[in-house]
């Protein structure tokens, strides 16, 4: 029974153990410029948006503050003043929520393929290294690898042709 109680541990250290840093891989790879830069584009996009959905509400706020001390100006056009000037704050809102949407899946759907290549990479590297088990420092920390655990960085930068 002690046999098989210490033959998980005697396996375990027969395996070979690698780790890589994939965020050290994305952040050399040319794609991620090129991701970085559409990004860029749409964020200035939607800012450009904002600024016009803002500059709306700053006027009707001006507005709304010129006839709110007014005592000659109905009540009715202050109430219809003060839903216009929460319409446009729901919008804006709304705005906000839904341009952080569409930058994050945009961010995702640039960011995958580069991704995606990396791993195809580390699972490259890993095979030819014969390596039971990769770990990747990004992700996962690692407090302590020993002199027996490889870094297969640098092999998964050749394979992707990065230097």
């Amino acid at each position: 029974m002690l046999v098989l109680a210490a033959l998980p541990l005697v396996m375990l250290a027969q395996a070979r153990i690698a780790v890589v840093n994939s965020q050290q891989l994305f952040e050399l790879m040319p794609e991620k410029a090129q991701a970085e830069a559409q990004l860029k584009e749409l964020s200035d996009k939607y800012q450009a948006e904002y600024k016009l959905l803002q500059d709306d509400f700053d006027k009707k706020f001006a507005d709304y503050q010129a006839i709110a001390d007014d005592a000659s100006t109905p009540a009715t056009i202050k109430e219809r003043r003060m839903q216009e000037l929460q319409q446009c704050d729901k919008k804006i809102q709304e705005f906000e929520r839904t341009a952080a949407a569409d930058i994050d899946q945009q961010r995702t759907q640039l960011t995958r393929p580069i991704t995606d290549k990396i791993q195809a990479a580390i699972r490259t590297a890993g095979e030819q290294g014969a390596y039971d088990l990769v770990l990747d420092t990004a992700v996962t920390p690692v407090a302590y690898t020993g002199g027996r655990t490889a870094d297969i960085t640098a092999m998964v930068k050749a394979l992707l042709g990065l230097q």
